[in-house]
């Protein structure tokens, strides 16, 4: 049985997949095993991994496309190792990343998993230092300190401080939680680091730049933003804190999400329902929700214009 187990869901990235492949076959610990999850690639991805012919690399293959959290629960319930990692086939590990992250829960069985901070890279793998830093600011990252993460809920939820692909779990632990639900395209890292904090699980942070996230324009868009703030609904409406302060902000964000949402489905066409979130979250912005709801009044071909002058609007 390998000691570490690291997962690399893919989809039609064959361009990028290497790179996140090699990031693992360099690490410093060698006794790990590569789960290469396929959900129904349509690109030469099937090619590449005939290529591949080290004995560490496993492929699994599905035929058609069965969903992101499906997907990656198909390379966890493969998975042998003490240690689980899953990182996306656009993003890299350094070389240190399994050997120090691992160190940590070896020499402490009572931590449940580590996580670290990560560098923004660009498409070209370029490390951008500046955006790094935002980034580490952005999530909290700059200002948590190293060791046991006191607040885990906190820091989870409200500053969502953990970036998943940088962090190294017990897989025993994600078994335990029942590692990522099923049927969820987005928001699926974020509820598991939620649900890990309310089974009182215990987290480390290691602020060490160990892993590198890439940005890229196929993460951008409307096609886009519309799953991802359906899936942000569903994951918000999960759950209810004790907490008020929690549960201020969780309720405070879901009439955010809603609102937003509201206003990407008048603008794609989906009138009715549009109008009925944007409802739903005006407490959020009283101003943008009326705004949208007059704009959603507009032929589709102008209320698209209406939308798109507004954002320029906003940029400048």
């Amino acid at each position: 049985m390998p000691k570490i187990s690291v997962c690399i869901p893919t989809y039609n990235r064959v361009e990028l997949l290497p790179f996140a492949i090699e990031s693992v076959l360099q690490q410093k610990i060698r006794d790990v095993e590569i789960i290469v999850c396929d959900d129904g690639s349509t690109d030469d991805t099937p090619e590449l991994m005939e290529k591949l012919s080290d004995r560490r690399l496993r492929y699994i293959r599905h035929p058609q496309n069965i969903g992101k959290s499906n997907n990656m629960r198909s390379g966890f319930e493969a998975a042998t190792g003490e240690y689980f990692i899953k990182f996306d086939d656009d993003d890299r590990l350094t070389p240190d990343f399994l050997l120090r992250t691992s160190a940590i829960l070896d020499k402490d069985p009572t931590i449940d998993f580590v996580g670290t901070d990560h560098w923004i890279i660009d498409s070209q793998n370029q490390r951008d230092p500046r955006a790094t830093e935002l980034n580490s600011r952005q999530w909290g990252r700059a200002e948590l300190p190293v060791g046991i993460v006191t607040d885990l809920l906190e820091t989870v939820f409200i500053k969502q401080s953990f970036q998943i692909g940088a962090t190294l779990f017990r897989r025993s632990v994600l078994s335990e939680v029942g590692y990522m639900r099923p049927n969820l395209q987005n928001c699926e890292d974020n509820d598991l680091f939620v649900r890990l904090a309310l089974a009182g699980k215990k987290a480390y942070y290691l602020p060490e730049l160990l892993m590198e996230y890439r940005v890229h324009s196929g993460q951008q868009g409307l096609h886009r933003a519309i799953p991802y703030l359906q899936d942000k609904i569903n994951y918000l409406e999960s759950y209810h804190f004790e907490s008020e302060s929690l549960e201020s902000v969780r309720r405070s964000r879901l009439s955010e999400t809603q609102l937003l949402l509201g206003l990407r489905l008048v603008e794609s066409g989906e009138t009715q329902q549009g109008r009925q979130l944007i409802v739903q979250g005006k407490s959020a912005s009283p101003a943008k929700a009326s705004i949208g709801l007059t704009l959603s009044w507009l032929p589709l071909g102008l209320r698209k214009q209406a939308f798109h002058a507004l954002r320029q609007m906003k940029k400048n």
